[in-house]
């Protein structure tokens, strides 16, 4: 990745200038300034969600029974 020097960022600067107009400048920066930091949260954050409807959850007394349960092998019948 070519490194932009400082002749390079006044140009760019410039540009943006001409297609957004000085007004729009810090309604832009604010954005990118949100984007950002919502991606470092997002970043940051566990990724356990739970997203099983609330009438399909199981109670945590149940879930707690079930860990306690023993495992039975299959036994074939004819």
């Amino acid at each position: 990745m070519p490194n932009l020097g400082f002749g390079e960022l006044v140009i760019v600067f410039l540009i943006v200038m001409l297609i957004f107009g000085a007004g729009r400048l810090p309604q832009i920066g604010e954005g990118l300034g949100k984007a950002i930091r919502n991606l470092k949260r997002g970043l940051n954050t566990d990724d356990d969600i739970d997203v099983t409807p609330t009438e399909k959850q199981v109670p945590k007394e149940a879930a707690s029974r079930v860990e306690d349960a023993e495992v039975v092998d299959k036994v074939e019948t004819k």
